[in-house]
């Protein structure tokens, strides 16, 4: 079962912001750092502020000596310091976990909430095995015209990882998960029918979890004042308060993440904006039910993958949204 902690990186994080902090209450420049405990280099202290290097409990020792910390705040610090450094024995914990996916589990691991949002595939978390391994080998395709990634990458490792993250779902310890799905991710362009069949079921399934809300955005619904969400998103809260809130974006082939304030609230306002467009939780349900209904009834693709599948019913009860909600 994958690690209920969180990863080493956001420890990582958590200790740079711990010890910028430290620094600054001390009333010290990071030249000043550097000198009084005589390190080489001047970017070690800017590594280890920033999260982007694994902390040697000497060096982060040093620091706390020089910050005049009170002895809780010690053995606090160096305790995330230890965690922050034991990227293997996190990883020993998944059966298998690629480069490509690492990112996405290191934040997803041991957080207390995650709002996701993707303009035309099903987030992640939420595929079936068929569905994956379909994305996957077409993104081969394009970013090097083979099966393989050039990092060394099969689609049977990358299924495997992703399927490895899902379990986090299933915990007994599973974060609040809300995630905005347009209806274009389960179109005709997605796949066959047969893969969408078993991903709507899947879907059905999930949306029954008590901590599972799931919102399908019908590709017709007028989103706020014609916004257009331009890229796929995450955000990731935790459980401890100082555990910085991220944000994660999603781009064709390079992701990106921030902790910024204003970043995350922009993106925050984004979210709120789809969740209101799109049908509430119960017609989401009812949506994905009937979806998966027609394609099990017809031996080829239905009005679920050749065209909106909301009854006239629920565009009547969905009209009106954004002013009633």
């Amino acid at each position: 079962m994958p690690p209920t902690g969180l990863s080493p990186v956001l420890r990582r994080r958590r200790l740079g912001l711990e010890l910028r902090k430290l620094r600054e209450a001390a009333g010290l420049t990071g030249d000043q750092v550097i000198a009084r405990i005589g390190w080489a280099s001047a970017s070690k202290l800017s590594r280890l502020e920033n999260g982007r290097s694994r902390p040697d409990p000497d060096d982060v020792a040093a620091l706390l000596d020089l910050y005049g910390v009170t002895d809780a705040q010690r053995e606090e610090l160096l305790g995330i310091t230890g965690e922050a450094g034991d990227m293997r024995g996190w990883l020993r914990k998944y059966p298998v976990m690629t480069p490509q996916q690492r990112s996405f589990a290191e934040l997803e691991a041991g957080c207390a909430e995650i709002l996701e949002y993707n303009p035309v595939l099903v987030p992640g978390l939420l595929q079936t095995t068929g569905y994956a391994r379909l994305r996957i080998v077409s993104a081969h395709q394009v970013e090097s015209g083979a099966g393989d990634s050039e990092h060394g990458e099969t689609p049977d490792n990358e299924v495997a990882a992703r399927v490895a993250r899902q379990s986090l779902l299933s915990r007994a310890d599973a974060p609040r998960y809300t995630a905005v799905l347009e209806e274009a991710a389960l179109g005709r362009r997605a796949g066959p029918p047969e893969v969408l069949r078993e991903q709507l079921s899947r879907l059905c399934n999930l949306a029954m979890l008590p901590h599972v809300t799931l919102h399908v955005l019908p590709r017709d619904t007028k989103i706020g004042d014609w916004y257009l969400p331009p890229t796929a998103f995450s955000i990731y809260r935790f459980a401890d308060p100082l555990d910085p809130e991220t944000l994660a974006i999603e781009g064709g082939f390079t992701n990106a993440m921030s902790t910024e304030a204003s970043t995350l609230n922009a993106y925050k306002v984004a979210f709120e904006w789809l969740r209101s467009a799109a049908l509430s939780a119960s017609d989401t349900i009812s949506w994905l039910f009937e979806a998966a209904g027609r394609l099990t009834e017809t031996a080829g693709p239905s009005t679920a993958t050749h065209g909106s599948a909301t009854t006239p019913t629920q565009r009547r009860r969905h009209s009106g949204r954004l002013t009633d909600r």
